[in-house]
């Protein structure tokens, strides 16, 4: 940030907010040598401002804010700007090897002649653990007492390794296990919507803005903090002060209007939008959400919408600053002269929403109004695949025989569960979780799920006893109102006892079925259902017993629990039947718009926030007896350590990089379809004994019982690049679309798991690719999926479109991204997987070249396809160059010492 002399656009000014004096840099004043850009998207303001800020000459330059300036004359361009967030975001399943890697850093400098101190965040990181928890034991309330035991003694040496790190580097701050999840802590506490810094005695103010390592970061957009999931890999570089290259993206405005109708809930709104605007296609673009429907749009209603920015495939859900946003930073607790400045400060910069707003200019604009938002539900395997709940059970009964593979004459099929006296059988719901910031951020819905329970348990109804039901907010907060309103006891009474405070069933971490129900599903090949407030429910994520899986409102998730099953019309069918006898209806137990808002209104307070987050980087007890051993400069690497390892990646690194030469004989490894997640390519759920992971942890005298989960075991790339394509869902069509994690090793074809082909392919020096359909690594900002895929020897993912993220990753560990030409596919070159492959012209790489590649079928003949490099900047290719990012990075900072 310029902070002395005279900025070449003449940009400086002050504003006194609070009582106190700020520097910023006026867009207004820019104005003066740029150009109107009154009605420029408020996001890319954003992004105008950050080069105003920054620019010196160098990286940053007058010729950046032009471009940004002329896109409101087209709505679209091709320039490409560099990008400075304010600071960083993580959890614990992304931050610990992001933190492995600062510590593994500070040993390459050293080996390189620089010095370990200088290996540190440059700007604010903070990190909250929040993916570890699992919900082991549910529906009672000892749940949270014997989860957080089970969860320490799992990530001990995880948790001493963060401890290490928070005394170790500057900048960098550990929110401990039990305190929420990371978004909506960051949406309550974290984020301030305007930053502050003082840089040589100057107080400045700029837009919050961040990156994080988790694809939900863009909950905040939703109180107007411009910010987005990246790779572990990327988050790293722009904390070590590289600025981040972006094309100025495309910005699709979302008009709403009206309002929501009695008894639809912010869910269904989102699950709406969700589906509209992954129709319309805006993977790599902004969204900005305007329109007079935002007056009646509480705001943690923007944030649920926001949240779901990763499943509708854009950068970032945002929405501009107004008066209703200043009440939620009152509510949650921000201090009075924050939020005079942030009112001041966006009025300054037009960047304040209100009824007299003119529009902003939109690459295209789509519109909801809100009162035609039905009651739905997301499923069975991705968040788009959105169907209105009087649809539902029908639409289920046609997935069953058309995606989820149960014969026509099998559907009815109902098994006794072994010592239990019911059965169950396609389609029961065997899992009901509240669960995921995406919802629980959300009193409105909460207080529904509780009011649901309220009248449940009046009637006497009960879930039932085949469904593990689970309640885990994302915030303490939650269960301060819960508790205030006498909804907890409900909840409780209705199994959905509280059971931790984090991710739990929504990444996976629901914990084991109850053994005789799992058997059940196992023999009989039963097609069982989760049911989850969360934001995700991709195939074999949420439970590899689980193979249909739905999203819908908290409310849902309890009523469902009651209905036990898919196959019923939850909207018609009776829940259960009432002590009186009689039949519960859905609309028997469904609250009203004004029932909830009461409880709303008279129970969530400011004191609440205040008092919960007052010490929010003490931690629980067990957090503060973690005793961390050894000096701050390095990390006492331990050699038998099965969850933290150092990586491989600087070894034999030199000061210059080895020039890149052309992929030569290259064989296939993966051939995959559409649609493919970062979940598939590296997952997060269980790790099976039975698996190259399993046998290494085997192998090493860890029992099954203590796995864990290859997200908590992300600090060790052994298991990671074991787990790499590990997905049990996984199809690769080398083997006729078999599901699992197997490759073939040609020329011989033998069968194996993909790990142990990728390492028989380098004892015989044999480089790697893969190819893929549309949409290749969409989901979790998941930058495993790419240190797996480097280190398995893949070279290059040749794919019909990539989603935004994995691509990055993919570029930032020194794996080339090519897409097919239109036209061209893996299936209209009829790949099989026993071809030989010739990548050349990457020697001189530039952005966006073409790049041919060469297929040598088994029979000898050829032909050669034109792909296109998706390495999109020059910085990019100066990445790739270095061999990845974090080597590019470290040449710098051992050069500059």
């Amino acid at each position: 940030m310029k902070s002395t002399g005279q900025d070449s656009l003449k940009t400086r000014q002050t504003l006194t907010a609070g009582g106190q004096p700020y520097t910023y840099f006026s867009i207004p004043e820019a104005e003066k040598t740029l150009g109107d850009v009154s009605r420029l998207p408020v996001s890319l303001k954003v992004l105008l401002e950050n080069v105003l800020r920054f620019e010196d000459g160098g990286a940053t330059t007058v010729d950046h804010a032009k471009s940004i300036a002329a896109w409101v004359k087209t709505g679209t361009s091709p320039a490409e700007v560099p990008f400075r967030p304010s600071r960083i975001l993580m959890q614990d399943f992304t931050g610990v090897p992001a933190v492995v890697d600062l510590a593994a850093m500070r040993d390459g400098i050293i080996k390189l002649g620089g010095q370990p101190d200088k290996v540190n965040p440059l700007i604010p990181v903070d990190l909250v653990i929040d993916h570890s928890v699992m919900v082991d034991v549910a529906g009672t309330e000892k749940a949270l007492h014997d989860n957080v035991e089970m969860e320490f003694a799992r990530n001990g040496e995880r948790y001493r390794f963060l401890r290490w790190g928070s005394q170790a580097f500057e900048n960098f701050r550990v929110v401990p296990p039990g305190t929420g999840i990371c978004h909506q802590v960051n949406l309550e506490y974290l984020a301030q919507t305007v930053w502050t810094a003082k840089i040589r005695g100057e107080e400045f103010a700029y837009p919050d803005t961040l990156f994080g390592t988790d694809s939900h970061t863009t909950m905040v957009n939703g109180i107007a903090v411009l910010g987005w999931g990246v790779g572990g890999i990327e988050a790293e570089a722009a904390m070590l002060g590289q600025p981040i290259a972006m094309l100025i993206p495309d910005v699709v405005g979302f008009r709403l209007t009206g309002k929501l109708n009695e008894g639809v809930t912010a869910t269904d709104l989102v699950l709406v939008v969700t589906q509209m605007l992954r129709k319309k296609g805006v993977v790599g673009k902004f969204v900005e959400f305007f329109g007079a429907g935002l007056d009646d749009t509480a705001v943690a209603t923007r944030a649920t919408i926001a949240n779901m920015a990763p499943e509708y495939g854009a950068t970032c859900g945002f929405f501009p600053t107004d008066a209703a946003m200043m009440d939620y930073l009152r509510l949650t607790g921000r201090d009075e002269a924050r939020i005079d400045l942030v009112e001041k400060y966006a009025k300054a910069q037009g960047m304040w929403r209100d009824s007299s707003t003119p529009d902003p200019v939109f690459t295209d604009v789509l519109e909801l109004d809100m009162s035609t938002v039905e009651p739905c539900i997301s499923g069975p395997k991705r968040p788009q695949d959105r169907v209105v709940l009087s649809q539902a059970s029908s639409a289920f009964k046609a997935e069953l025989s058309k995606s989820l593979g149960v014969p026509a004459n099998d559907i009815a099929k109902k098994v006794m569960v072994n010592g239990k006296n019911y059965q169950i059988g396609h389609g029961d719901v065997v899992i009901a979780a509240i669960t995921s910031c995406t919802n629980t951020s959300n009193p409105y819905v909460m207080v529904a799920a509780g009011l649901v329970a309220r009248k449940a348990r009046a009637l006497g109804l009960r879930p039932k006893p085949w469904v593990k039901t689970s309640l885990a907010p994302g915030s303490q907060v939650v269960t301060d109102y819960l508790d205030k309103s006498n909804l907890s006891a409900d909840l409780d009474a209705m199994g959905f006892a509280l059971v931790g405070y984090g991710c739990t069933t929504c990444i996976g971490n629901s914990g084991p079925l109850d053994e005789t129900i799992g058997e059940a599903i196992d023999n009989e090949k039963l097609v069982a259902v989760s049911v989850l407030s969360g934001n995700r429910n991709f195939e074999g994520r949420v439970h590899p017993q689980v193979r249909a899986n739905y999203l819908a409102s908290p409310p849902l998730v309890v009523a469902y629990s009651l209905l036990g099953t898919m196959n019923d019309d939850i909207t018609t069918a009776p829940l259960g039947t009432g002590t009186n006898g009689q039949p519960v209806y859905l609309k028997d137990v469904w609250p009203s718009n004004k029932e909830i808002s009461d409880i709303v209104e008279g129970d969530l307070t400011r004191a609440q926030f205040l008092d919960r987050y007052a010490e929010v980087f003490k931690g629980p007890e067990e957090w503060q007896a973690i005793q961390v051993e050894g000096g701050t400069d390095t990390y006492g690497w331990v050699d038998g350590s099965t969850y933290v390892k150092n990586p491989p990646y600087f070894e034999g690194m030199t000061m210059e990089p080895v020039a890149k030469g052309d992929i030569k004989g290259a064989r296939v490894l993966g051939l995959f379809g559409d649609n493919i997640t970062t979940d598939h390519i590296s997952p997060a759920g269980n790790i099976k004994k039975a698996s190259p992971a399993g046998e290494y942890l085997v192998e090493r005298q860890v029992s099954q019982r203590d796995f864990n989960s290859y997200g908590a075991r992300r600090g060790n790339h052994e298991v990671m690049m074991r787990g790499t394509f590990a997905n049990i869902r996984i199809k690769n069509e080398m083997l006729g679309g078999a599901e699992g994690g197997n490759s073939k090793h040609y020329p011989d074809g033998k069968e194996m798991p993909i790990y142990d082909a990728a390492q028989k392919y380098a004892s015989e020096g044999v480089p790697l690719v893969v190819f893929g359909g549309k949409e290749y690594g969409m989901g979790s900002s998941r930058d495993w999926a790419a240190k797996g895929t480097m280190l398995l020897g893949i070279k290059a993912v040749l794919v019909e479109s990539f989603e935004r993220i994995h691509r990055s990753n993919l570029v930032g560990m020194g794996v080339l991204p090519l897409t097919f030409p239109e036209g061209v596919t893996r299936q209209t070159l009829k790949l099989t997987g026993d071809e030989i492959v010739d990548i050349s012209g990457i020697e001189t790489i530039t952005p966006r070249m073409t790049v041919p590649v060469k297929i040598t079928r088994a029979d000898g003949t050829s032909e050669t396809v034109n792909a296109l490099c998706r390495i999109d900047t020059d910085d990019e290719v100066e990445y790739y160059r270095h061999g990845g990012i974090l080597q590019y990075v470290l040449r710098g900072m051992a050069k500059a010492a």
